[in-house]
């Protein structure tokens, strides 16, 4: 299966950057089994069924993870902690918990990829795509150690199943500052920081 192997693929460039790259203060084999962690309660927020129920990422683990904010983007924390930082650094953590709850709605929804990094990198990198970061050309190594940091936190307790969905099931956001033609398609939820965000129409959040 394509998605397995992507994962397995992720799974040895993290094994391997534990101990040559930016994870030096994780061996190879603690960063392998936070990568199947996070894989898990990826499964899990996904509606994949794991077969058991994941242990919840500590921030302990999750500092461990790109740190410096230049790895690959290979892995659910990552991918998601990335999306956080560059859509939402410099606001307050509520306007970021509410990008990664789009993240993790449209991780749960069918209409989306079933993976984290599959719905941040949905679309080609030179756009169109769903993220704007992703395709605005711009570097996507993070700049800002202390954002961040708080990107990495907010992504851990969201794989973890532990952020209050701030934007009442939004599957959409875009800059407080414009309005795009697509939005009159869907039904706004609210604004937080420097965004606002929408759902589909006649789907009420949970």
């Amino acid at each position: 299966m394509a998605r397995r192997v992507t994962k397995l693929v992720g799974l040895a460039l993290l094994a391997t950057f534990a101990v040559t790259g930016p994870w030096h203060t994780a061996g190879a084999e603690d960063a392998a089994a936070l990568v199947e962690k996070g894989e898990a309660l990826e499964e899990q927020a996904a509606g994949g069924g794991a077969p058991a129920p994941a242990a919840p990422i500590t921030a302990d683990e999750a500092a461990t993870v790109d740190p410096a904010g230049d790895a690959p983007l290979e892995d659910a924390l990552t991918c998601l902690a990335r999306t956080v930082y560059w859509e939402s650094k410099g606001e307050d953590v509520a306007a970021m918990e509410a990008v990664a709850n789009v993240v993790m709605n449209r991780l749960a929804d069918d209409r989306f990829p079933d993976t984290v990094c599959g719905v941040v990198t949905e679309g080609n990198e030179q756009g169109p795509c769903q993220f704007s970061w992703w395709c605005d050309g711009n570097p996507i190594e993070a700049e800002e150690a202390d954002q961040h940091e708080i990107a990495m936190d907010v992504t851990r307790r969201a794989l973890n199943q532990e952020l209050e969905d701030r934007t009442d099931g939004a599957l959409f956001f875009h800059g407080a500052d414009g309005s795009p033609d697509w939005a009159a398609a869907y039904v706004e939820t609210v604004t937080l920081g420097e965004h606002v965000f929408y759902r589909l129409d006649g789907e009420a959040g949970e």
